[in-house]
């Protein structure tokens, strides 16, 4: 073959090599532009909180808290800077007033019947809320009683029990709690105050089998129940 011709085919093939190396280096850059952990189903730490009126549906950013696989909590999901921060199976970054707002802007209205004063003998009311969960590589939307576990197999029963100037006054950060509260965004009408942690008559735990390992950002749904 002549010089000519060799030098021709090799500039070709090194042209041919380029084209791919930079569509592989394309693909690439495609494949590693995916969301940060954080992003889940529409929110993320800089957002942690969606409300779409439209489909009727609120989105808060939270997290895996691993330790009440095994231990028991009353406390659903409560957002992280608040006192009771740490107690809950869904470490939530919306606060209560953010949540409290956005279930008034989907529609649903407060009970407001608890107090500290009646709490043991009463179940919260107020608009009946879907809470559904769901997390990067989720096969779907679980709803809470496949993710939380009440020990004598009873359905969780959400209600927008209201009690917005406690949740301020008291800061303990409660979106959402196992029985009946006065504090909580929203609770469980299935047991009054005090059933977890002072009478004993009910554990809640997370479902291991289900949710994904400790610290794993997930993304909570609530929406009014129909």
């Amino acid at each position: 073959m002549k010089p000519k011709k060799i030098l021709s085919v090799l500039m070709a093939a090194g042209l041919a090599f380029t084209a791919v190396g930079c569509s592989s280096s394309s693909n690439s850059t495609s494949q590693n532009s995916n969301q940060p952990a954080d992003y889940v189903a529409g929110v993320s730490l800089d957002k942690p909180i969606k409300v779409d009126k439209e489909a009727g549906t609120i989105t808060v950013l939270t997290k895996i808290n691993g330790k009440y696989f095994d231990e028991a909590t009353r406390h659903n999901s409560v957002e992280q800077s608040g006192t009771n921060g740490a107690k809950s199976i869904f470490t939530a970054f919306a606060k209560p007033e953010e949540f409290y707002n956005a279930l008034i802007e989907i529609g649903a209205k407060p009970g407001n019947n608890m107090t500290a004063n009646n709490a043991t003998t009463t179940h919260v009311e107020g608009t009946p809320i879907k809470a559904e969960i769901t997390w990067n590589g989720a096969d779907k939307k679980y709803d809470i009683n496949e993710v939380v576990k009440d020990s004598n197999g009873k359905q969780i029963d959400f209600r927008f029990g209201g009690n917005l100037k406690n949740a301020l006054d008291k800061n303990t950060g409660c979106l959402s709690c196992l029985d009946s509260c006065p504090v909580g965004i929203i609770s469980n009408t299935t047991y009054t105050y005090g059933a977890v942690e002072t009478r004993k008559e009910v554990k809640f735990t997370g479902n291991e089998n289900i949710l994904p390992e400790d610290g794993t950002y997930a993304a909570v749904i609530y929406s009014i129940k129909k």
